[in-house]
């Protein structure tokens, strides 16, 4: 699981790197497909996912508005689920380009929130829906909205139909270590942009 999920997140920094300003939404997902092929994974497990501008505030089952050109001043994340060696992958993280500073502060708030989050997990062993009600309150602290529909799953052995294990935020247990994908979006208060990330609880 843990080979997988460092895959993973080697695919997302690599296609990150490759997105600029005058791309198409359309033609980043297709730049996403190749950098997994060129990385020898088995199978995408999630259809992959690369939101720019509004359209970071859509959840995984909300199609995009349109086809967006990424702007110079532009924010957008990158949500990745594939397989290697039988085990699912799955990760997510916001970028921007150009300098906009809350735009680059609503990035980086969802990996804090994270980090947040993750470390309540660990040091106070709580269930899952205690994860996903204290997101809220932080989320709400530090001046953002959560998107309470996201709400983190299982991840196991290919093929994760068979395996799921339901919602984190919903999971009444302590999550164990290596197991569950913790997932955060977030929402700027007035703007029409937001923020995403996930990663397994390790």
């Amino acid at each position: 699981m843990r080979h997988a999920q460092a895959m993973t997140w080697r695919a997302i920094e690599q296609l990150a790197q490759q997105i600029r300003p005058g791309m198409l939404e359309s033609e980043a997902r297709e730049l996403g497909k190749h950098v997994l092929a060129e990385l020898d994974m088995q199978r995408i497990w999630h259809p992959l996912l690369v939101r720019f501008g509004a359209n970071t505030l859509k959840t995984f089952k909300q199609r995009s508005d349109g086809d967006p050109v990424l702007t110079e001043d532009d924010i957008f994340f990158i949500d990745m689920g594939a397989v290697w060696q039988g085990h699912e992958g799955d990760a997510g993280a916001t970028f921007t380009t150009g300098s906009d500073p809350k735009m680059a502060a609503c990035a980086s708030a969802a990996k804090e929130l994270f980090d947040r989050v993750q470390l309540r997990w660990k040091t106070e062993k709580v269930m899952g829906l205690e994860l996903y009600r204290y997101a809220e309150e932080q989320a709400r602290d530090m001046g953002w909205v959560l998107n309470l529909s996201i709400k983190g799953h299982r991840v196991s052995d290919y093929p994760h139909a068979i395996h799921r294990g339901g919602d984190l935020g919903d999971f009444a247990h302590y999550p164990n270590e290596g197991l569950w994908i913790l997932e955060i979006q977030i929402a700027h208060p007035s703007k029409p942009y937001g923020a995403f990330y996930e990663d397994l609880l390790a």
